[in-house]
């Protein structure tokens, strides 16, 4: 069985052309690294829109069966950061130690982390995480969380 694994990376600048998204493929070559299960990803580029995130999320999970999802960027405190609202309007549960791990140890390389809004919840079977969209950050708080996926996700 190939573990299908969604990409999501919501960005204004980056889904109108206006710069190249460099969160999606420092998060696939991390993952690469990580997942020993056979895998494929599903990846999607979109804007920072309310709506667009929450059909996007709900069709990775539904239609395209999903087993982890990954977002980066709109974790900020910008008016446009709408990931996180939008994660918790599809998940069943919210799972709060991801994110106060991924903030704490942010923190330690950079203050401003405590400014980062990103959750993690499950919708089904469904981990869904939301990440940074820097690459250094992604790697960061993928580092601290990476032991407690298999205990949701059975991928590793």
């Amino acid at each position: 069985m190939v573990v299908r694994i969604g990409l999501v990376a919501a960005s204004d600048r980056a889904s109108a052309g206006e710069y190249e998204d460099r969160g999606t493929p420092a998060l696939r070559d991390y993952l690469r690294t990580r997942i020993t299960t056979a895998h494929e990803f599903v990846e999607r580029l979109i804007p920072d829109d309310y709506s667009t995130i929450v059909s996007t999320l709900t069709s990775l999970v539904d239609e395209e069966k999903c087993s982890l999802v990954f977002t980066t960027g709109g974790t900020g405190p910008s008016p446009r950061d709408l990931t996180p609202e939008a994660t918790e309007a599809v998940c069943d549960r919210i799972l709060p130690g991801f994110g106060e791990a991924m903030r704490r140890a942010s923190y330690d390389i950079v203050p401003t982390a405590i400014l980062s809004r990103q959750i993690v919840g499950t919708r089904g079977a469904c981990l869904i995480v939301n990440l940074p969209g820097k690459p250094s950050a992604i790697a960061e708080c993928l580092d601290v969380i990476m032991a407690a996926i298999p205990d949701c996700v059975d991928l590793i």
